[in-house]
């Protein structure tokens, strides 16, 4: 089966992937907000058995609104795991989705900007191969966030950058499109890391593989509801997977 050329810029058929555990205050609101980006848009709920009841919310979205499907999953196994096997469960779909979109459940990434990244993705003059919602970028930025965590994203993303040569200047940005051929191009079960770290590892992976990285401006607000998911041990992995992919250079 070939793979879609620019007639993804023509005909797209989007899907955004949202990893869930303990979102049930937050999934509906999300889930009917992507949906009403644009009619092309697919939603696949990627859930870690949540205790909170997430999964089964969205059992119940899935059932009265075909355009959501759902992937469950035994336990916590990790961000980056939820992705990659919500990359397999999307690429194997019938619809043959042409474009993959990372995002989180808290409306910290703004439905409103799929439509506008999803252009941005296609072959030829002008496109990208990978679009990435940027906070520092000129016009993007963060709102309610308290200075340790500017501090901490940022210099996050200035080691990154400097270990492994990335130009994209926020590597840690989390709400990406993903042409197809990103995906079918990528060796996918290489990728090493489970938890945030996998956004920097993608992106590495992505240019190393001579893909095209453009950044668009995203403005982050802080979650309103719910709680954060990084904690330390996950911060850890991500400063030693950058050590680990510098290495391997």
């Amino acid at each position: 089966m070939s793979e879609p050329s620019d007639a993804s810029r023509r005909d797209p058929r989007p899907l955004v992937l949202i990893p869930t555990y303990n979102e049930r205050e937050n999934l509906a609101d999300i889930v009917a907000a992507t949906l009403a980006a644009g009619p092309e848009l697919h939603v696949l709920v990627i859930d870690d058995a949540s205790p909170d009841g997430t999964g089964a919310l969205a059992d119940e979205l899935a059932a009265s609104e075909p355009r959501v499907q759902v992937l469950h999953r035994p336990g916590k196994q990790g961000l980056g795991r939820a992705y990659l096997d919500g990359f397999g469960r999307g690429l194997a779909a019938p619809q043959e989705h042409t474009h993959f979109i990372s995002m989180d459940a808290d409306f910290s990434h703004d439905p409103g900007y799929l439509r506008g990244m999803i252009a941005a993705c296609h072959e030829g003059q002008g496109g990208a191969d990978v679009v990435i919602g940027s906070r520092y970028v000129p016009g993007g930025g963060t709102r309610d966030w308290g200075p340790g965590r500017r501090l901490i994203s940022r210099l996050g993303g200035l080691y990154a950058r400097a270990l492994l040569g990335l130009e994209v200047r926020d590597p840690t940005a989390g709400f990406v499109c993903y042409a197809r051929r990103v995906l079918t191009g990528l060796d996918l079960g290489a990728v090493a890391a489970s938890g945030y770290g996998f956004q920097i590892e993608m992106k590495h992976r992505a240019r190393r593989g001579g893909f095209v990285l453009r950044e668009l401006p995203i403005v982050f607000p802080d979650r309103a509801r719910g709680t954060s998911k990084m904690t330390p041990a996950i911060a850890l992995e991500a400063v030693r997977l950058v050590w680990r992919m510098r290495r391997a250079v």
